[in-house]
Parts: structure tokens; sequence; C-alpha cells
């Protein structure tokens, strides 16, 4: 019988953070029971680790969402690596996941941080449809937050909101913003406001995963931070608080160094002794 374990990610409360689904021996698991074993778990992923390590040392890992398989998937990847330091201790684990390989450091305090595979940003386009999705207009906008798609590891559009009150007020068409998502290959929205230079609050709508939206999305992080970067608005530090408008605070650090293109992001995750 496959054991699943159940724990949440960017937060040391069980009241707080993204749950995710935890597989620590997926060997011999096809892409229908991974996919069923989510779907009952009800979580946005759930990861499984398919095979021990390879010729490399990677331990491969897949992400399955309630809906379909994703490429990446950041509280999962944390999640998983703070369940294997549990059971064998601190130190480095390097995952090999669909877009290449992720190492992620677990500390004695069980705080895991893992390095994006090589991130990039591109022009959003024309975002007038999403706008209309989200119930927004151009003037809920920041125009020093200009729409961008985000990619560090799985492709995210990044929209900056002038006010909080715009991001706390959330509201939109889940069927049309399914179809917009699947059409540009996009895993979430990063709709974002900026308290400070270092300080952001987000919210991830998910519907391709069949969730409204993500309390809590390291790899969404990870893409914001190369947006950020790639703006000229890089702080060695970044803390991104998310998921306290569903309540369930998550607090995520997300950290650029000048010496290396790839975005560390960086979190706690506990074990869920009842299912959230």
């Amino acid at each position: 019988m496959t054991t699943v374990l159940r724990y949440t990610a960017f937060t040391s409360d069980p009241s707080g953070g993204n749950p995710a689904g935890v597989v620590l021996d997926a060997r011999g698991l096809d892409d229908a029971t991974m996919l069923s074993i989510a779907a009952d778990l009800g979580y946005s992923e759930t990861a499984f680790l398919t095979e021990g390590p390879d010729g490399s040392g990677a331990v491969p890992v897949r992400y399955f969402s309630p809906k379909a398989e994703v490429p990446f998937c950041g509280h999962a990847t944390v999640a998983t690596a703070v369940a294997l330091a549990e059971r064998r201790g601190p130190g480095e684990i390097v995952f090999s996941a669909q877009p290449g390989l992720v190492p992620v450091t677990v500390d004695d305090d069980l705080r895991a941080t893992l390095t994006s595979v090589e991130p990039s940003v591109e022009p959003a386009g024309d975002i007038t449809e999403v706008l209309d999705i989200l119930r927004w207009s151009a003037d809920d906008l920041d125009p020093a937050l200009p729409p961008r798609i985000g990619y560090a590891g799985a492709r995210h559009l990044i929209l900056g909101t002038a006010t909080r009150q715009r991001l706390a007020t959330l509201d939109y068409d889940f069927d049309r913003l399914l179809a917009y998502m699947l059409a540009l290959d996009l895993t979430t929205l990063q709709l974002v406001w900026r308290e400070s230079p270092t300080v952001f609050h987000v919210r991830d709508p998910f519907p391709v995963g069949g969730v409204v939206e993500d309390p809590a999305t390291g790899a969404a992080a990870a893409a914001f931070g190369a947006y950020l970067r790639e703006l000229g608005l890089g702080q060695p530090t970044i803390t991104l608080h998310q998921g306290d408008d569903l309540g369930r605070p998550s607090l995520i650090t997300v950290e650029l160094r000048p010496d290396d293109n790839r975005v560390r992001v960086s979190g706690n995750a506990v074990p869920l002794t009842h299912p959230a």
C-alpha cells in the first residue's frame, strides 16, 4: 500500500502554509495512479519520488495536481526535502525534476532552501483579456511592476497591482482563466502588491490544477525573483507574504546572488497530523 505523507510548506504552523502530499516511494506507480492519489488528497500538488538516486546521485521527482501533472512545484519540493531530512538528517539532496536538477539544502532547523533551474523572463503581450477575467482595469496595475511571464521551472504571468485592497478582493472567472492559462502554458498567475522594495504580498490563482488559489507557491516565488532582477529591482533578500487572504499565512524568502543567475527560495515545512 502506498504511504502518503502530509506536510504544509512555507510555515512553521500546521494551520498555515500550503499543504502538499509527499510519496517517498512511488516506484511502480503509473501516471494514472499518481494522478488518482493527488486527486483524492486534494492538495495543490503531491510530490512522488519515482525512483532511487540516478547515476549522478539525483533523485527523480514528479508532481501532480488534482487535475494534471505539473512540471515543477516549489512547496511540494520543500515539503519533500524536509520529510527526507526528518528521516535521514539535514543536508543537501538534489532532485531531478522535469525542468532539470533542483538542489535543496535543509538546515538543522528543518528550513529548506531550493535552488531553481536557470530562470528566464519574457514579455507578457496583450493582457486585456486576463484583466477582464480578473475583473481588473488597467488603473489597478502598478506601473513600476510591468506584466511579464517569469519562468524558474514553470511559467507564471506576473501582474503587479497598485493597492493591497485590489489584491485582497480577488474574484475571477474560473473557467475563462483556466482556458486562458492553458493557451499560454501558464501554471499560475503571480499577482503582486509591493509593500516595500524587499517585502511583497502575493496571490496565485491555480485553475489549471483544479484549485482556485494556492496558499504558497515556491515556483512562482523563484520566477518572481528572476523578474525583479530583470527589472533592476532585485534585492539580496526578498520576503513574500502569501495565503493571508485565505487564512493560511505563508512566508517565503527569495535570495538573489550576484554571482549566480539562479534563484534561491527558502521556507519551513511541518507535518500535518490532521488533513488540512
